[in-house]
């Protein structure tokens, strides 16, 4: 326990797995958390300490718990035994060899394939945050500087599993599950720079194109920083960084990146952009699209190559279906390459390795059937590795394990010494019959056996009555009631070499492997760069397979101002309708010559949002390279995206939903640019009517007259908003048509000219299912209310209401006994009757009631 507790000094905010014999034990309040997080008995044993709580399991189920307690969002530092307890007499040395956090996973059973497991690290400089992100498992390494909405757009769309920062930073990081708070000795600049270009062997790091990222490199250097202290020393597949550029995709900032739906829903059965986009074949494929959905392109000549690929896949649908059957073959060539550099990889592991490059070499023949060129231009990045795959192949078994001790790992004829070690090892039960009968022969001994145990090996067993034949070169080392064991010389020495044949092979074994793993870490670029185009053939054929399978069209990306969809969809409902039902799709037309602005009204229900989202979702969807849910659409590109949709209080924040409403479009017009598409939905809803309203038409009345004229929809139920067309002439009032019945009405969800001068609310709460009576109050109020809109007749219409139709509101209930109550009530005549009727009228009334 003194060892123990010396150890756990040095990680205090570490739970402590500590390795005693064949267990993985934890102690104190160590063990009081994982008893809980892993449902395992936690025991109490006096051990002259004060943490006496005590919960273990066995070490060869390390990979079972661990990822529980990492994705539980704890730091786990694994303790071993340095030595071998056999050759040690009294304590044996132990030692962290490896702290596992939520950013520096690397067990499969922790990480999702079709996600990144992104470490973050802040610093905050004098004038900007420096950011840096790294996945340890694939080696990508990312940094960017910023603001605080840069920090926070990032967390939004990268989803980092653990942040890593100094005491200085400001920031709440109350998004991330797992924080750590680190020393500002890793936060310096020089540090940084020394750490970067030990790690990629350069002189500087000009040929990254962030040399002048000062806070964005210290982030960086933090997060090499952070690998040294959690033992991650073997970091070769880290081979590059790239600086995360914000003006080369469209900005959306995190309140429309949520209300989107784009990557993640906060609804727990919620469908997102990325389910309805993603039937990709690999985890690299999976991972790249997750990355486009929330940095998408506004770079004309980039899109287009997209497209070019997706449209030659779409129009080949035969080369798509070869393509696709070869790459859903493949295993994660990224991660794997990170397990080699790690040495975290297993023989069984990296034959799948050799398996997917020699796939990848077949994936790059399809390119011969391609005349486009940027079609065979990614097909030429897939590397030639076929020596390297080979060199697996000729050097690992057919089917070799998951572990190295459990042997069989290399193949017959790579080794002379292994094979004849093996030999010794498989022949050794016809040695010993060949060596029984020889002696059996040689003494005359009918009944002589050998055998082994574990407390001098192997003997020769004789019984008693031919023990006067014994040679006398032979060694008595037991005698039993019916017989005696002897040992020889020969058996010594055989025994010698047969139990050291193990040992030898597995060193002989253990030694050819990381010889083998060595070879490959010189071709983890290669390795790396190859699936980075799989990766991107993987997810532009996905979207050629989507759009077939969708029915999507190719969109007309220009650089002009327009947006122009007709019969658009929104591709996320779409795919959520009852078997048989048609999504009603919509035209939307947007320009900053005379349509900027489309005002929308129309009942609650009747589809604005939906038509305001699949407006933004269409035009990503575009910009990501992506065919669209239209028949037709030309897009001039959009450089930001802002939304405010949706409405959730920040209670933790002390912000009410008007708060959260106010800044979220306080952020869209103090960021407005001519490329912008704006989406607003009910603003103004969270406060009074006359207050909603003119706050409402300030803002459209800042679009409006703003230089940059950015494309706007807005959806209310301010129909007072319908006056603005009258004196606003790039403001246009559409409405989403219903059809109204005698007692009900139709969302006929189609989007038609003209404003609606009513919001049917009342319609919606009696098809919610509220109660009959309270619907026909509503309906009673709106009378009253709709004949006056100024604030001294509503005062007196609001008097009336209470003091003539509030008095009966208890009778209007869907009781016959109650309703009988209220027309005997009605039709006596109070003026002409004696007290002592009026108690019996009273008592009838009681005895209906049942009382």
């Amino acid at each position: 326990m003194k060892q123990y507790n010396a150890i756990k000094a040095k990680y205090p905010d570490a739970l402590l797995l500590f390795r005693v014999g064949d267990f993985y034990e934890t102690f104190g309040q160590d063990a009081v958390k994982s008893s809980q997080i892993l449902d395992i008995v936690l025991t109490k044993r006096s051990n002259g300490s004060d943490n006496n709580e005590l919960a273990g399991f066995p070490h060869h189920s390390l990979n079972t718990y661990l990822p529980k307690l990492v994705k539980a969002g704890l730091r786990v530092a694994i303790c071993d035994q340095l030595e071998d307890p056999k050759m040690v007499k009294g304590i044996v040395k132990r030692g962290v060899t490896e702290l596992v956090t939520p950013g520096v996973a690397l067990q499969d059973e922790v990480l999702s394939s079709k996600s990144n497991n992104f470490l973050m690290a802040v610093h905050q400089g004098d004038k900007a945050y420096g950011i840096a992100l790294l996945d340890v498992s694939t080696g990508e390494f990312l940094t960017a500087e910023g603001q605080e909405e840069q920090v926070a757009k990032i967390i939004q769309s990268f989803r980092p599993s653990e942040v890593i920062y100094q005491k200085r930073v400001k920031y709440n990081f109350s998004e991330v599950q797992s924080k750590f708070l680190l020393d500002d000795w890793a936060f310096q600049y020089d540090y940084a720079v020394d750490k970067l270009t030990a790690l990629f062997k350069t002189k500087n790091l000009k040929g990254f194109g962030i040399e002048n990222l000062k806070d964005g490199i210290i982030a960086a250097g933090a997060i090499l920083a952070y690998l040294d202290e959690t033992h991650h020393f073997d970091i070769q597949h880290i081979t590059s960084i790239q600086r995360l550029n914000q003006d080369h995709y469209v900005w959306m900032d995190p309140f429309t990146i949520r209300n989107l739906e784009l990557v993640y829903s906060p609804h727990p059965k919620g469908v997102t952009l990325l389910n309805i986009l993603d039937d990709t074949c690999t985890p690299m494929g999976a991972r790249l699209l997750n990355r486009w959905m929330v940095m998408v392109l506004k770079d004309l000549k980039a899109i287009h190559n997209r497209q070019n690929i997706v449209d030659y896949f779409y129009k080949n649908s035969d080369v798509r279906y070869d393509l696709r059957e070869q790459l859903s073959q493949l295993t994660d060539l990224e991660r794997l390459a990170g397990k080699v550099s790690t040495g975290k990889i297993t023989p069984r592991q990296l034959l799948q390795l050799g398996q997917s490059l020699q796939i990848a070499r077949s994936i790059k023949s399809i390119a011969s059937k391609s005349s486009i060129k940027e079609v065979s231009d990614l097909f030429a990045k897939i590397e030639d590795l076929e020596p390297l795959n080979q060199k697996i192949f000729n050097t690992l078994s057919d089917e070799p394990p998951h572990q190295i001790v459990k042997g069989n790992v290399i193949r017959e004829g790579v080794s002379e010494e292994l094979d004849q070690l093996r030999k010794i090892q498989f022949s050794g039960k016809d040695f010993l019959d060949q060596m029984c009968q020889r002696e059996m022969e040689r003494t005359g001994i009918s009944s002589l056996k050998i055998a082994f145990n574990n407390v001098f090996g192997y003997y020769i067993e004789v019984r008693n009555t031919h023990k006067d034949k014994v040679p006398s070169d032979w060694i008595r080392k037991q005698t039993l009631v019916n017989a005696e064991r002897y040992i020889t010389e020969e058996l010594k020495e055989y025994e010698t070499q047969i139990l050291g044949a193990e040992e030898k092979i597995l060193a002989i074994e253990n030694q050819l492997f990381i010889d083998l793993i060595q070879e490959i870490i010189t071709k983890l670029m290669p390795i790396q760069q190859t699936a980075k185009a799989i990766a991107y053939l993987d997810v532009l054929s996905n979207f050629a397979e989507i759009a077939e399978k969708n029915s999507y069209i190719k969109p007309e990306i220009t650089d002009g101002y327009d947006l122009k969809i007709t019969e658009g969809r929104h591709p996320v409902i779409e795919q959520q309708l009852p078997l048989g039902e048609q999504y009603v799709s919509n035209n939307v037309l947007l320009n900053p010559i005379d349509q900027q602005i489309i005002m929308i009204t129309g009942p609650n229900m009747s589809g604005k949002s939906a038509l305001l989202r699949q407006t933004a979702l269409i035009v990503l969807m575009a910009q990501m390279g992506c065919f669209v849910p239209a028949t037709a659409a030309e897009i001039g590109i959009i450089d930001k995206v802002f939304t405010r949709v949706g409405a959730s209080d920040n209670i933790s924040s002390g912000e009410s939903t008007f708060m959260v409403e106010m800044n979220e479009t306080a952020s869209i017009l103090n960021n407005i640019s001519e490329r912008s598409l704006i989406l607003l939905d009910e603003i103004g809803r969270g406060t009074s009517t006359y207050d909603g309203i003119s706050i409402a038409w300030a803002i459209a009345e800042f679009l409006h007259q703003s230089n940059m004229k950015p494309k706007t929809l807005f959806a209310t139920h301010y129909h007072e908003l319908n006056e603005m067309s009258k004196s606003m002439e790039r403001i246009k009032n559409f409405n989403v048509s219903i059809k109204e019945t005698k007692d009900t009405i139709l969302f006929l969800r189609k989007l038609v000219p003209g404003g609606s001068e009513h919001s049917f609310g009342i319609h919606v709460a009696k098809m919610a299912g509220m109660p009959k009576h309270v619907v026909a109050r509503a309906n009673e109020v709106l009378k009253i209310l709709e004949q006056t809109k100024t604030d001294d007749q509503l005062g007196n219409k609001t008097e009336k209401l209470t003091e003539e139709n509030m008095q009966l509101s208890f009778f209007q209930l869907d009781d016959p006994i109650l309703e009988s109550i209220r027309e005997e009530i009605m039709n006596t005549d109070i003026n002409t009757l004696t007290p002592v009727e009026a108690l019996m009228k009273l008592n009838e009334i009681k005895k209906k009631l049942g009382k």
